[in-house]
């Protein structure tokens, strides 16, 4: 079992490798889940491999075992079939190994469930706002002000952004630093998705839900609201700019300027500050 989670695993890691990591997106024949950039999506792809490696083991035995059946009890080749009604053995193994399988499978993923759950000491917060049909966000670590993220029009798309997933204002985080990410809405259930950073969870109104993840390279990520919210779900993405300290610095002081609180109203720029536009 383990040469054979090692070989596919190798397998997957080729394919991933063929996919551009900038992108950050599903692309055009692609094989296995997106190229992770967290520790989670990585411990998360992983568990992956592993299911399907027992999944694909159960499949294959199952195939054999009825052909087997099919072939070697089949009326021309039994014609006095047996009247056996109990085999203890049998029904032990049948019993025995299918709870061994499960508890393979329990211990990683209780590990993995912690490993989401549990936030470790944060060095970032940012709270997502979903509403219909955008996102807000704010970071309230580092003052007063809140921004507004909308889909960009595809007249509006620079070169290399994707339709339907580029955002006229970034979410801009450091790279290597645990983000401890509030998630709420204003009206009905949304959530806040990132596949890269294997993150999806509920926003819902007049209740804050928490996740983390802590990028591991720069780059743009992007996501999607994934919860049915309405006529223009498909249509409230979430674009994540990972950025080195030092910019992610000079970026909080443009943006405390640019999407300043006054007088208790939010002043939104129409673009964001980003090192990608």
């Amino acid at each position: 079992m383990g040469i054979l989670v090692r070989t596919l695993g190798a397998l997957l890691a080729l394919v991933a490798a063929a996919v551009p990591a900038a992108a950050a997106q599903p692309v055009p024949w692609q094989m296995g889940l997106q190229p992770a950039a967290s520790e989670v999506m990585t411990a998360t792809t992983e568990f992956h491999t592993m299911l399907l490696v027992i999944i694909t083991a159960i499949v294959a035995f199952v195939l054999l075992l009825l052909l087997w059946v099919m072939i070697r009890y089949n009326a021309r080749m039994n014609p006095t079939a047996s009247r056996t009604t109990h085999n203890t053995l049998v029904e032990v193994v049948w019993t025995v190994v299918p709870v061994m399988i499960l508890v393979v499978i329990a211990i990683p993923s209780f590990r993995l469930l912690y490993h989401h759950d549990v936030i470790p000491p944060a060095d970032l917060t940012i709270k997502a706002i979903g509403r219909q049909w955008f996102w807000s966000y704010e970071y309230p670590d580092n003052g007063e002000f809140t921004f507004d993220a909308l889909m960009k029009n595809e007249d509006e798309l620079a070169p290399g952004e994707p339709r339907l997933l580029a955002t006229d204002n970034h979410v801009v985080v450091p790279v290597g630093k645990v983000v401890r990410v509030l998630v709420t809405a204003s009206d009905v259930i949304h959530s806040f998705a990132l596949p890269a950073f294997g993150l999806k969870t509920d926003g819902v109104p007049g209740r804050i839900n928490e996740t983390w993840f802590k990028a591991e390279r720069e780059g743009i990520y992007y996501g999607q609201c994934s919860e049915l919210c309405g006529a223009r779900h498909a249509f409230m993405p979430i674009t994540v700019e990972v950025v080195s300290e030092a910019r992610f610095a000079e970026w909080i002081e443009e943006a405390k300027q640019k999407f300043a609180r006054i007088d208790g109203a939010v002043e939104v720029a129409a673009n964001a500050p980003s090192t990608g536009q």
